[in-house]
């Protein structure tokens, strides 16, 4: 999506105003004859348009009769397949390059050319790609390094249990890595294997083999993230923070939420269909609040595991509680209310006890109450159990 206007822009001016227009502003988006960002509000009459880049500029786009516009379809690269379009074309939501000479504030810029990709078209491509990395893709955690065959191995949960899976790159794999305090998919920069660790999270895109436990790769996407629970004691929705208890240490953090955070919400009833097993092995799940008697495993579904079901030999290994987590219904930071239990993914950032939210999940008591492994015999149960080995690693989202 966003990539092809930095493609554009390489194409249509120098390196050189790149990087002097960078320095000046810090912003990436903004360089001397062109301001990149997303439509924010249209003024008809004073034929004027307010952009918002990625960085969080805002940029004054003016028009004149002598400014032309031409619609790009995602993915195209140049304007050799560009159409003309107008004024009235334009619609909040929209993606647009505006070229012409940025003033020294970089606060504005008077547009000769408006190079748009429209608010739809985004739209579909993000979710033919999401639909992509969701059908030919795998998540899990990486265990295992192997530098000179250029393997990483991950754990990866299927409804079946934990497997390990051996990720293979050659030359072409394309490689991306989440920089510190970094929430968006898209914001990952170009990396190397050098860089990768025990622990990170890894999605990668690419084509599975005859054995189901070995995965070529095509692209990867790698990160270190932070996972924790914990019990919500203050929502500010103003401010976009939330405050919890973290369960396993009882240490108090601060929850950045901002625009680009997924928040989802578990339902409860989810619990009582058993689709997951706890690590535990079999019986080894608690069950879910209000539903069952202690120590009863919850059901599971029929065919699970079995020859060609997503767990099991021959079926798909990249199927896993996460991709179950990436089809809740999104909702919103007024919509998580204090008591709540939460998981929040994060990358490893500066300050410890401040979380800059890429996924949350709240409704989390039922989710973790069913990962946890059975308690031993007059052990008390762990409200954090569940975190551990739970195969959980939605750090790394979708497009």
């Amino acid at each position: 999506m966003r990539t092809f206007f930095f493609a554009v822009a390489i194409g249509l001016i120098t390196l050189t105003l790149i990087s002097a227009s960078v320095a000046q502003t810090g912003d990436p988006n903004i360089a001397a004859k062109h301001a990149i960002g997303e439509i924010k509000s249209i003024d008809a009459a004073a034929k004027q348009l307010t952009i918002k880049t990625d960085a969080g500029s805002m940029v004054t786009v003016s028009l004149s009769d002598k400014t032309t516009y031409k619609k790009l379809a995602p993915g195209e690269q140049s304007l050799t397949n560009a159409t003309d379009v107008t004024f009235a074309d334009l619609a909040e939501g929209d993606r647009v390059m505006a070229r012409g000479t940025v003033s020294e504030d970089r606060k504005s810029v008077p547009a000769l050319m408006v190079i748009v990709m429209t608010k739809g078209d985004l739209a579909k491509k993000q979710e033919a790609e999401r639909a992509e990395w969701r059908r030919r893709g795998i998540l899990g955690v990486i265990t295992a390094l192997k530098p000179e065959a250029k393997e990483i191995t991950i754990s990866n949960r299927t409804i079946a249990g934990t497997q390990a899976v051996v990720i293979a790159l050659n030359d072409k794999t394309e490689m991306r890595r989440y920089a510190p305090d970094s929430i968006k998919f898209g914001d990952a920069k170009p990396s190397e294997f050098s860089e990768l660790k025990v622990g990170d999270q890894l999605r990668a895109l690419g084509d599975r083999t005859a054995d189901p436990l070995h995965f070529n790769a095509q692209k990867v996407v790698t990160g270190s993230f932070r996972t924790v629970g914990g019990v919500v004691t203050a929502v500010d929705p103003a401010t976009g923070e939330i405050k919890i208890n973290e369960l396993e240490k009882k240490h108090p953090l601060t929850i950045i939420v901002k625009n680009d955070a997924v928040l989802r919400r578990f339902p409860s009833e989810m619990g009582a269909m058993g689709g997951f097993r706890g690590p535990g092995g079999p019986g080894g799940g608690a069950p879910p609040a209000g539903g069952g008697q202690q120590g009863q495993a919850p059901a599971r579904p029929q065919g699970a595991g079995g020859p060609g079901s997503p767990g099991g030999p021959g079926g798909r290994p990249g199927f896993n509680i996460n991709d179950m987590l990436e089809r809740l219904p999104t909702i919103t930071i007024a919509d998580v209310k204090v008591g709540d239990t939460i998981i929040v993914s994060s990358t490893q950032g500066v300050d410890p006890t401040r979380l800059t939210a890429i996924s949350l999940v709240t409704g989390a008591d039922t989710l973790l109450a069913m990962l946890a492994p059975r308690p031993q015999a007059g052990q008390a149960p762990n409200p954090a159990a569940g975190l551990g080995g739970s195969g959980i690693s939605f750090g790394i989202g979708l497009p």
